[in-house]
């Protein structure tokens, strides 16, 4: 019996999710079926609910609905509460729907077994305070940077997410406690420098990247994109090249991982994710 499988969002023509969970299962020889299926805004409730009906297994779920999806799963795993946002569910026989996150461990798993970066005692900056960086400022947080600092446009977006943090992981706001954990606006950046930047901002998909100071980037430093793009390096990857990073990547690592990550809660086995990068990038 082959299982049924997919991916929604909004728009959707550009997912890599079906070919890469077509490699997954051809490489695990799990029975099963993941395409991907177009929803508009209004219609994610019914898109739902009509896929459990057909007897779907589970669903990657993208932009714009991971926040929508939180509400209409029926238990959360600790990390899609603590990310406020689900982008996996799956379906068990009782009908019940569970919702997970996989996006942060994607990033870490990408960041330390793919380009072997550790994050701890590092400066870290996130640039962007949208549903992205919700996504993976706690597991970033656990890997002990020196400090994390979030970053955006209107500072008071920023200064809320970091607040919503501390919150809901009951921080206080010792400055003797590591990470040292801040927020402030782009035009605050100052003289400031980091050893890893993050880009969690939509910016570098239209050809654009956020004002950042020119010397923001240290010796050594890594500049990571969590959007892709598989033609040609995305804005932000090739500002990072022009401004010295040591290393500049986009997020299709951190897309394949999160997928892999999916893929063992649904099916119990966890795929090869390096060969499935190579063929991405061909």
């Amino acid at each position: 019996m082959t299982d049924y499988y997919g991916v929604m969002g909004h728009p959707i023509e550009h997912s890599k999710s079906p070919f890469i969970h077509a490699r997954f299962a051809e490489q695990t020889g799990q029975s099963m079926v993941y395409r991907a299926r177009h929803v508009v805004p209004g219609d994610f409730a019914r898109a739902i609910a009509a896929f459990q009906v057909e007897g779907g297994k589970g669903l990657s779920i993208t932009l714009p609905f991971k926040e929508e999806a939180l509400a209409l799963v029926d238990t959360l795993t600790p990390r899609a509460r603590r990310a406020n946002a689900v982008n996996t569910i799956g379906f068990d026989h009782a009908g019940n729907k569970h919702g997970d996150n996989t996006d942060g461990i994607g990033l870490i798993r990408d960041l330390r077994h793919n380009h072997a970066i550790a994050i701890t005692g590092l400066q870290v900056l996130l640039v962007g305070a949208g549903g992205a960086a919700k996504g993976i400022i706690g597991p970033l947080f656990d890997q002990s940077p020196e400090r994390l600092v979030v970053a955006n446009r209107t500072p008071e977006k920023a200064h809320s997410l970091i607040r919503q943090f501390r919150q809901r992981e009951e921080i206080g706001e010792d400055p003797a406690r590591l990470p040292l954990l801040t927020a402030c606006g782009l035009n605050e950046l100052g003289t400031a420098s980091f050893d890893l930047i993050i880009n969690a901002t939509a910016a570098s998909l239209e050809g654009k990247v956020a004002p950042l100071p020119d010397t923001i980037v240290r010796p050594q430093g890594v500049c990571y994109d969590l959007m892709y793009s598989v033609a040609q390096p995305t804005a932000f990857v090739l500002w990072g090249r022009e401004h010295g990073a040591a290393l500049a990547v986009d997020g299709l690592g951190m897309l394949v991982e999160q997928a892999a990550e999916a893929f063992q809660g649904w099916r119990g086995v966890r795929p090869d994710t390096a060969p499935v990068i190579r063929a991405l990038r061909l």
